[in-house]
């Protein structure tokens, strides 16, 4: 009987600890830094996110854009995965 009882604290005890390495993992994908840049292709004024979107990741290969009001202007921003020494 107490070596079931070992045997299932044991067990416990793995899973919380495959549960807690899994969330650690998890959470560092979500923290991924992402680099913001005008885009470099784009011209005129962004009013169509998706177009914006569509440029950076096929002329740029940037993971996605996006319009954004800047200065009183509407770009077209590029957002890169940035070098793990760098902050936004």
């Amino acid at each position: 009987m107490a070596k079931t009882v070992k045997s299932i604290q044991f067990f416990a005890l793995f899973f919380i600890l495959v549960l807690i390495a899994n969330r650690e993992t998890t959470m560092a994908e979500v923290q991924e830094n992402l680099c913001e840049k005008a885009s470099q292709t784009w011209s005129g004024k962004c009013g169509n996110t998706d177009h914006c979107n569509n440029q950076c990741k096929q002329w740029e290969d940037a993971r996605n854009g996006a319009c954004h009001k800047r200065g009183g202007n509407w770009k077209c921003f590029c957002y890169f995965n940035c070098p793990l020494d760098k902050h936004n």
